[in-house]
């Protein structure tokens, strides 16, 4: 493969022309775009069979062509029986396919390498990933759904009438994707119809089953007072020399699961990242200890970890709260309790899938309520055992709910498109701005709830992992108390 233009020279090499007199060859200038490698914007009733962004080279090519030419003229059939005579790909499908193509081979090594399937052996050619690599099963599927979909992401035309179905087909990142196929063919019951004790049983063993996440310079296991009575906590400090910022992490688990050490590899994500002190606090648990125990814990917890930062290996006055899904709850309402208490001084605070009210009218409650692991019937048997329905618009429950969100240490709030939770979230953040509060809303494209925290296993969180350890270690250390 040294001289050949792979899957798009024999396309641009003909004086394809579309509309408005752009040529084939001038709108791939920078890398071809297509819809599911078989049509592009701007050229209607034009199909590339085994185009770009198809599985081509990467399968059996014969039979991908055969299946090229049937869903091509069962098409064309399709629209002459209901009058069409014009087909074209909507600029959202386009782009949307070419985010999924990149999607999946961003999971793999394959744009590391210099080879043709980037382009790399012509000169001069853009380096793009070509072909798709999603899977041949996956992308019939994608195929078929278009078509079962109303011909999903395609403008129809002919006959005096338009038909205009907007949309993308594939929005979740692949390996969600993945893992999500995964568990339901696994047929496990439902998290929500257990007891307490056996969802904790099965949390412990799915956590036994993931990877340990990067190394830390070193893990300590300790115990601090809590509201009533000590809570354990695990440490984590970073490989770099000493003494670094302090963060106080809370777990998630819907106040019924999770320990100090349930979301380790995560904190030890966050540790290396933001080169911080990680203090992962565990807290009492719903239904032994009900509504407000974990806020009065982890407002205890944040008190005694800012009384003793230099015992900690930490900077006095750089100290930040931290927390995902339920955690993120128990974190911001201790940031809450901090500014009403004026002290201690929190630098800031990074909120991570937060449970922040407890209402589930919102939009993502209704689409992202089954199917993606946090489900809304789990979220209902959380607040069940959590909160009496008398309580879940106290502020310490719902941190949304309270009046004054003014003074408040600056805030990374982040939320992921298929989270029953990605409304309130960007609710809390909305309501922060509003209130004068420094804050970040961090939005995590095609993931769901548990990806941010899925270490090694959700790849296509990495650079947003990344980009929460970064902003954590910068906001930490620009907020400084000033003794």
């Amino acid at each position: 493969a040294t001289g050949f233009d792979a899957m798009t020279g024999a396309l641009v090499s003909v004086d394809i022309e579309g509309r408005d007199g752009v040529t084939l060859k001038q709108k791939w200038a920078d890398g071809p775009t297509t819809y599911l490698g078989l049509t592009s914007v701007g050229f209607p009733n034009l199909f590339t069979v085994t185009g770009p962004g198809s599985p081509s080279v990467l399968s059996n090519m014969m039979v991908s062509i055969e299946q090229h030419v049937d869903w091509i003229t069962d098409t064309l059939v399709d629209l002459r029986e209901q009058g069409y005579a014009v087909i074209e790909p909507t600029q959202t499908a386009e782009s949307g396919w070419v985010q999924h193509v990149n999607d999946c081979a961003d999971i793999t090594l394959y744009p590391t390498a210099n080879s043709w399937y980037m382009g790399a052996n012509v000169p001069g050619k853009p380096r793009v990933f070509l072909p798709y690599v999603g899977g041949v099963d996956g992308y019939r599927q994608a195929c078929d759904e278009v078509v079962e979909a109303g011909y999903l992401g395609f403008e129809l035309r002919g006959d005096g009438k338009v038909q205009r179905n907007d949309g993308v087909i594939r929005r979740l990142q692949p390996d969600v994707a993945m893992v999500l196929e995964m568990m339901a063919e696994m047929e496990l019951p439902p998290m929500d119809s257990m007891s307490a004790e056996e969802a904790r049983a099965f949390s412990e063993a799915t956590n036994a089953q993931r990877p340990p996440g990067p190394d830390v310079g070193e893990i300590v296991d300790g115990t601090l007072p809590g509201a009533d009575g000590d809570l354990r906590y695990r440490l984590y400090r970073p490989p770099t020399p000493g003494p670094h910022p302090v963060v106080a992490y809370f777990h998630g688990g819907g106040w019924v699961l999770g320990s100090h050490d349930s979301d380790d590899p995560f904190c030890r994500d966050l540790c290396v990242r933001a080169d911080a002190v990680i203090v992962s606090v565990d807290y009492r648990h719903a239904p032994e200890a009900r509504f407000p125990a974990a806020a009065e814990d982890g407002f205890a917890a944040l008190q005694w970890i800012a009384e003793h930062p230099q015992e900690l290996g930490g900077i006095p006055g750089a100290l930040a709260v931290a927390g995902w899904s339920a955690g993120a709850n128990v974190a911001a309402v201790a940031a809450q309790k901090a500014r009403d208490a004026a002290a201690p001084h929190i630098s800031a605070q990074v909120l991570v899938n937060p449970v922040t009210d407890s209402d589930f009218s919102r939009p993502s409650y209704e689409e992202n309520g089954e199917g993606y692991m946090l489900t809304r019937d789990l979220m209902a048997w959380f607040w069940d055992h959590y909160a009496d329905p008398a309580d879940r618009t106290d502020p310490r429950a719902a941190p949304l709910r309270n009046p004054d969100l003014s003074g408040l240490p600056p805030a990374l709030v982040v939320t992921c498109e298929f989270d029953p939770l990605r409304d309130e979230g960007q609710a809390y953040a909305e309501a922060l701005d509003a209130a004068g509060v420094q804050v970040r809303h961090l939005p995590g494209r095609g993931l769901i709830h548990t990806s941010i925290t899925a270490v090694d296993m959700i790849i296509s969180a990495t650079d947003l992992r990344a980009e929460i350890g970064s902003e954590l270690g910068r906001m930490v250390r620009e907020g400084v108390a000033v003794s």
